[in-house]
């Protein structure tokens, strides 16, 4: 009988196989399947992730922009309203020059009025107001207001003759413009 068998080939017994083959292969199945699960959500966080940090990078320069434009802003804003006051007190000044310039001589009242005119003008040079200097320039709309235009000798046509009232400028702004009088 022992030669029976050795002809005879054995009969495969698959549930036998299946028993034997299916805890390590399922094992195996599983455990690829579970990291081929793991790397996916891996692959999807890492995606996510970067794109909330480009969100928040963005965010963070809008953020920034909008600081500085603020910044900005204000500055205007300030240098704009200084300037308004500033347009408010000049005519203060131009009357004390005025009254300096029609002041009897070696008056002890004059003195300290041109003292006061010599301090006020210092405060505005020191807040950045310059007078507009046009005696002798040439006509500039975007400095001056010609009140009159009149013949004078020895002046090119276009230049100006005189101011009657002077200018200033804030900055780059000009504040007033000078009030000249223009040659013909």
């Amino acid at each position: 009988m022992t030669e029976k068998k050795k002809d005879k080939p054995e009969e495969f017994d698959e549930t036998k196989a299946e028993a034997i083959a299916t805890p390590e292969s399922v094992e195996q199945l599983s455990a690829d399947a579970e990291r081929d699960a793991l790397k996916k959500k891996l692959e999807e966080a890492e995606s996510k992730t970067s794109e909330y940090k480009d969100s928040w990078l963005r965010s963070q320069a809008e953020f920034q922009n909008y600081k500085k434009r603020l910044d900005r802003d204000n500055e205007m804003m300030y240098a704009s309203m200084k300037g308004d006051i500033i347009k408010r007190v000049l005519p203060i000044l131009d009357d004390l020059e005025r009254a300096l310039q029609n002041r009897a001589t070696e008056d002890s009242w004059a003195n300290g009025i041109e003292l006061i005119v010599r301090k006020f003008q210092n405060i505005l040079e020191s807040e950045g107001v310059k007078r507009i200097e046009a005696v002798g320039a040439e006509f500039d709309p975007n400095f001056h207001e010609a009140i009159s235009h009149e013949p004078a000798d020895g002046v090119q046509s276009g230049h100006v003759i005189g101011i009657v009232q002077n200018g200033y400028m804030f900055g780059e702004r000009v504040i007033r413009p000078a009030l000249v009088r223009v040659a013909r």
